[in-house]
């Protein structure tokens, strides 16, 4: 039997589709049993795991790869429970940072460590994931 040439190659992008795929699908069901677990949508709990510093809603919408317009609702719930706080941006008097308030900086400290419990990547070893993290970030580089 012979094989045309790539076909190896159109087996591996195949795999690799799909196995991205539930590695995604595995991702989304962790981070929906966290934010169940905490009293909260999905997108908070990824608001919270993305507010790591002071940004603008336009900077977390492109870390949560929303819409501005979701950022803003999700933040406007979250401010709603007086974990952020909307503060004029030091350099740009248009925009706003969200800051998180100190229940917020609790809260987030309770969702990081519920997400990194029982992760899908616990399966992996640490220098396992940090390989994992250096191929996908080559992968995604030039976009």
């Amino acid at each position: 039997m012979t094989t045309r040439p790539g076909a190896a190659a159109d087996d591996i992008d195949r795999d690799v589709c799909k196995l991205v795929h539930r590695f995604v699908q595995r991702l989304d069901v962790h981070v929906r049993r966290v934010a169940e677990d905490v009293g909260m949508t999905a997108s908070q709990v990824v608001a919270l795991r993305e507010l790591s510093e002071p940004i603008t809603a336009r900077e977390l919408a492109v870390r949560m790869a929303c819409e501005a317009s979701n950022a803003t609702f999700v933040l406007d719930r979250l401010e709603g429970q007086d974990l952020i706080e909307r503060r004029p941006h030091p350099t740009d008097r248009r925009a706003k940072q969200i800051i998180l308030t100190p229940a917020g900086e609790r809260a987030r400290a309770d969702v990081l460590d519920r997400l990194g419990t029982h992760s899908p990547l616990a399966a992996l070893a640490g220098d396992q994931q940090e390989s994992l993290r250096d191929l996908l970030r080559a992968l995604l580089a030039d976009g």
